[in-house]
């Protein structure tokens, strides 16, 4: 009996140096895997959004409202810009994007979704192709090269608005935002095969749950 105690305590040991082990290299894989994707996120944003020559030429640091002021100064001009979709519209003339202005750098990479600098119209002509509105939807974010073409006026709601009109030369649309949530290690994390456990989420959730709100 004795013997036999000793032995379920030996195997209740190995089990339990076993599932450290496991536990510390799929801590040490999730690391690397974090690693991965900063790197990869750093990298991608050293990157151009659009062509060089276009970056080269156009111009970022003119405001919209200084466009809206002296439009005639300003004709024929590329400009960069980034924007925020408010709607897509099909015409007969091509797709028009009405965008809220955000700034960019000189990648093109939008610098702050925080501070915007009004509104503006932009016309993908049709012998380019279609942006289906779908795709194109409000909410989504833009880079683009266009030509400073005229001042259009229009409405926000009730409110009568100005909008500087550009042809657009190259269009950029971003990858809408995702959410990453580091799986927590031990003590939620049970080991192979169960995955972690989150003490904050009522029912407990496992990789294909959405990340907490924090």
């Amino acid at each position: 009996m004795e013997r036999d105690a000793n032995g379920s305590r030996g195997r209740s040991g190995s089990y339990r140096s076993l599932d450290i082990r496991l536990r510390w290299c799929e801590n040490l894989i999730m690391k690397r895997r974090m690693v991965l994707i900063v790197s990869l996120v750093l990298l991608s944003s050293c990157a151009p959004v659009l062509s060089r020559d276009h970056l080269k030429q156009g111009v970022r640091d003119i405001p919209l409202s200084a466009v809206r002021e002296d439009p005639t100064r300003y004709t024929g001009r590329l400009f960069i810009l980034g924007g925020l979709i408010v709607e897509t519209r099909l015409t007969d003339r091509g797709s028009l994007i009405e965008a809220v202005s955000v700034p960019v750098g000189s990648y093109g990479h939008l610098k702050s979704r925080g501070r915007y600098e009004g509104r503006f119209l932009a016309l993908y002509p049709k012998a380019q192709g279609i942006l289906d509105p779908l795709i194109y939807g409000k909410g989504r974010e833009i880079t683009l090269a266009g030509t400073f073409l005229e001042v259009r006026n229009g409405k926000i709601d009730e409110m009568e608005y100005t909008y500087p009109v550009f042809t657009i030369a190259e269009l950029y649309l971003w990858d809408e935002p995702r959410a990453y949530y580091v799986v927590p290690a031990y003590p939620w994390y049970y080991g192979y095969p169960y995955g972690a456990y989150d003490p904050w989420y009522y029912r407990g959730w496992r990789y294909y749950r959405p990340p907490p709100p924090w």
